[in-house]
């Protein structure tokens, strides 16, 4: 392996990243802070043959717990600003979208409002074409800046093989900025529906404890006859069920709490057991919105296990 990069560190604690709080150590972690940086790091993790991880708020992710053979990457610095620029807001890969939506109603623009809701980064909700509430990312992005091993590209969201809750990014392509095309509107106005989606979101969701983003997509099986997933799981039986040390919340069915010492297996064991009572019980087959850092032994998530 080629000399490691100063700055970089060894056997870094993953767990701290995410916000379910599971998971072991990740070989090498950085945090670029710069354009530069960020395609330094990836040339060396391309010539050294090692993975690639990018971690942003860490709300819907699962780190193995025997942790991440590969170098994880924080975007700061410069790869975490926003800017406004007239009606547009570029952000830096590593900006937290909530704040993208609160300085975007702050400046009078429209059209990030979706954003205040989902906690994870501008490059995080690219790579997975984060859509909430109404919104749609694709409709508001106006470009975004990739770094790759070979350098830089600015590509347009029709390039982006956006579906649901996916891009076509791959591993070693991480989004640098990303530029916002909003439109003018009173800023009082676009405060107080940000401030109705977070009392919303307070009510409905549980907080305070360490836990991840909803655990399964919203089925669109006509046996679901439209209910989302945390009511199919609600009527299943999960609500507060525990397997090892992880739970369904109390408060949202469609989201696991750590309450203590919970470990990635015990999470995945505890969706797999919520997806088997659904389907048992509705026909239904839950599909996983989580993502895996490292080795995670999901296969009891997939398919009819």
């Amino acid at each position: 392996m080629s000399q490691v990069p100063a700055g970089v560190e060894r056997d870094y604690p993953l767990a701290g990243l995410t916000t379910v709080r599971t998971g072991g150590p990740g070989d090498f972690y950085a945090r670029p802070d710069s354009l530069e940086r960020l395609v330094e790091l990836l040339t060396w993790a391309d010539e050294a043959n090692i993975a690639v991880g990018v971690v942003g708020s860490g709300s819907n992710l699962l780190v193995a717990d025997a942790g991440f053979r590969g170098l994880v990457m924080k975007l700061d610095g410069a790869l975490a600003t926003i800017e406004q620029d007239g009606q547009r807001l570029v952000c830096g890969g590593g900006a937290r979208l909530p704040k993208a939506a609160a300085e975007a109603a702050r400046a009078g623009l429209s059209g990030l409002e979706f954003g205040v809701n989902i906690p994870g980064t501008v490059g995080g909700a690219v790579k997975m074409n984060a859509n909430a509430y109404g919104g749609d990312l694709s409709r508001v992005l106006e470009w975004v800046e990739i770094a790759t091993p070979e350098g830089t590209s600015r590509r347009a969201p029709g390039e982006l093989g956006f579906s649901y809750r996916r891009s076509n990014l791959g591993p070693r392509e991480v989004v640098a900025r990303a530029s916002f095309a909003l439109a003018e509107a009173d800023p009082d106005t676009v405060k107080a529906t940000l401030a109705g989606m977070r009392a919303a979101r307070r009510a409905a969701q549980p907080s305070g404890i360490k836990t991840f983003g909803s655990t399964f997509k919203n089925p669109e099986d006509p046996r679901a006859e439209g209910r989302s997933a945390g009511i199919l799981l609600d009527e299943a039986g999960c609500r507060g069920l525990t397997v090892g040390g992880a739970r369904f919340s109390e408060k949202h069915a469609n989201f696991v709490e750590n309450p203590g010492h919970a470990t990635t297996a015990d999470v995945i064991a505890l969706m797999a057991e919520g997806k088997r009572r659904v389907r048992e019980r509705f026909g239904v087959e839950l599909e996983a919105e989580v993502q895996f850092l490292g080795e995670v032994d999901a296969s009891a998530l997939w398919g009819e296990a």
